[in-house]
């Protein structure tokens, strides 16, 4: 089994990262295999709604992270997504990539197990949370919770070390997720599958 872990943080190496790193040592003694993917600091295209991406399961834009991370998520089991905080919400990078990634591959997502992490040096985590998890429950995932509201506080990673409760956060939040995902494992085994959902209706309010 494997997790993906989202750094939407332009820094490869600040508290976004300091958080998902505990999160990927704890999953790793769990036996749980983990890769932090670097959103980077190129820019990051916004959706347009062209909708090409219905048929290709791609987005049309290919000169930046958001399709290697949708075949990458095709061969994960759990994911991770973790963001900064900036005015009080998620880092525009990260919300403009879950926004195409979701939106063109999220069939790679559906039904698996998902977290959102935020990371800030006061206030904002909670709304940053809020805006993320949104992608996640439109994508039937299942949402990985933990012993506090998923955050660590700090304004450098030495900071977010000493964040001891949102550390501990983050190695639940871990735990939790190892637990899901084997419990999925085992129900697939004994042939519990994946729900056909409905999805022939759409309603308008407009009409």
């Amino acid at each position: 089994m494997k997790v993906l872990l989202f750094n939407g943080s332009s820094h490869a190496n600040g508290c976004t990262f300091t958080a998902l790193t505990e999160i990927a040592k704890a999953l790793n003694e769990e036996g749980i295999e983990t890769e932090i993917l670097q959103i980077g600091a190129q820019p990051i295209r916004d959706c347009i709604g062209c909708r090409r991406c219905a048929d290709s399961h791609k987005c049309v834009f290919d000169d930046d992270i958001a399709n290697a991370w949708i075949e990458k998520a095709k061969y994960a089991d759990g994911f991770v997504f973790g963001t900064p905080v900036y005015y009080a919400h998620p880092s525009g990078r990260i919300l403009s990539a879950m926004d195409r990634v979701f939106y063109a591959g999220g069939a790679n997502f559906a039904h698996k197990p998902g977290a959102v992490i935020a990371s800030a040096r006061r206030a904002g985590t909670t709304a940053s949370l809020d805006a993320l998890v949104k992608h996640l429950t439109i994508a039937q995932m299942p949402v990985v919770s933990s012993t506090y509201w998923n955050m660590v506080h700090g304004n450098v990673p030495d900071e977010v070390r000493q964040d001891l409760e949102g550390m501990q956060t983050m190695r639940n939040l871990a735990k939790n997720m190892a637990w899901l995902l084997k419990c999925i494992e085992a129900g697939r085994a004994e042939g519990i599958e994946i729900p056909k959902t409905e999805k022939t209706v759409r309603t308008n309010f407009i009409r």
